[in-house]
């Protein structure tokens, strides 16, 4: 049973490590394997968190943020499977983070105010000015950890900020918008 912890524990930290290094460190190269993780930052800049890749289906023909992000995360939960017969609950543990990460991640660009509600430190990563920082998606327990969990929904400054940005964009009343968007902020 020791092995449902220890899984939780590694996917957070494999999380914060894999964001932080894989994504924002060689994902800044261009042509880089990783690079892909900064178009999911544009979008989600332009969007107002909200991302939309994530609106697609992963049977869509074309590669995606969405689709190259469940490829990467199915290929690491699937690297622990030799450890099956020796510790079950921590590879089903990972299998499960996997799944609830690509859940939780997908939600929270399709919804701004649950993730701004619920997530708040994934929330923080795409929406501060400080982007390097608050790497964790599902609990920021390695944010903690490691000091980077740098806090800015709820705050002042992330009022002031949506303050201008309802200044320079007056909300639309499409439905796409109207479900996920402006008048959130």
């Amino acid at each position: 049973m020791i092995g449902i912890p220890l899984g939780l524990l590694v996917a957070n930290a494999a999380e914060w490590t894999i964001h932080k290094h894989l994504l924002h460190g060689r994902g800044r190269r261009r042509g880089s394997t990783w690079a892909f993780h900064w178009d999911h930052h544009r979008q989600a800049r332009r969007g107002v968190f909200v991302d939309a890749d994530y609106t697609k289906r992963f049977t869509e023909p074309e590669w995606n943020v969405q689709s190259r992000e469940a490829a990467w995360i199915a290929a690491a939960a699937l690297a622990f499977t030799p450890l099956l017969p020796v510790a079950p609950f921590f590879v089903g543990t990972a299998w499960v983070s996997a799944v609830r990460y690509l859940r939780v991640h997908r939600r929270a660009h399709l919804d701004p105010e649950w993730a701004r509600e619920h997530l708040p430190w994934h929330y923080d990563h795409h929406m501060a000015p400080d982007g390097e920082a608050n790497w964790c998606v599902t609990h920021p327990f390695f944010d903690h950890l490691m000091g980077t969990r740098k806090p800015y929904a709820h705050t002042e400054r992330e009022a002031l900020d949506r303050g201008r940005r309802r200044e320079r964009t007056p909300p639309r009343t499409d439905e796409v918008v109207s479900r996920t968007g402006p008048e959130a902020w």
